[in-house]
């Protein structure tokens, strides 16, 4: 998965010495010598900091803020399915957040109403919470697209929210975009 000795070169080719990647990690300076010379075995949390702060300086980190829609559309539970429905024709999207008193609560997609509608019947009998599915997960404004595309295999979407706000949004979509 990472290549130990992948950091003396990367480190050199950006001109650091061993004590300022260690500063910048947050560990010593020994530690990170020990690590190039292959004497000790690091944890996997460590190398993943070490290649996290190499990514930054290489300019290679992309995060949600880069990648994510803002303003977040969403609905409350109470917002008619037909409203919903319309929104969501109207913007182009397949899915949003439902919020309620300024919290999410859950969540609802293309697939929720369908089912939804096939159990339920009309739309205009319903409400956005009828076809509420659970809310979609959360990640901060900092968090790596890696991090986020692995949420994104199990979600339909990931939200980024910075101090308790909704900031984000973030689709599969999304992500396709930058990796093309």
């Amino acid at each position: 998965m990472f290549d130990l000795e992948e950091i003396r070169r990367r480190r050199k080719k950006l001109g650091l010495t061993q004590k300022e990647l260690a500063k910048l990690v947050g560990v010593s300076q020994p530690l990170i010598a020990r690590i190039e010379s292959g004497t000790i075995d690091p944890k996997l949390s460590l190398v993943k900091r070490i290649f996290e702060v190499l990514d930054e300086l290489e300019g290679k980190k992309i995060t949600a803020r880069d990648v994510m829609n803002s303003p977040v559309i969403y609905a409350t539970p109470e917002t008619p399915l037909e409203e919903v429905m319309e929104i969501m024709m109207e913007k182009g999207i397949s899915q949003m957040p439902i919020l309620k008193s300024g919290r999410v609560v859950g969540s609802i997609t293309e697939s929720s109403i369908i089912r939804a509608l096939l159990s339920k019947g009309k739309a205009n009998k319903l409400k956005a919470k009828d076809c509420m599915d659970k809310p979609f997960p959360e990640v901060s404004p900092s968090e790596s697209v890696d991090v986020i595309s692995k949420l994104l295999l199990q979600n339909p979407a990931v939200l980024v929210v910075e101090d308790g706000s909704i900031v984000g949004i973030i689709t599969k979509q999304d992500v396709m975009k930058i990796m093309k």
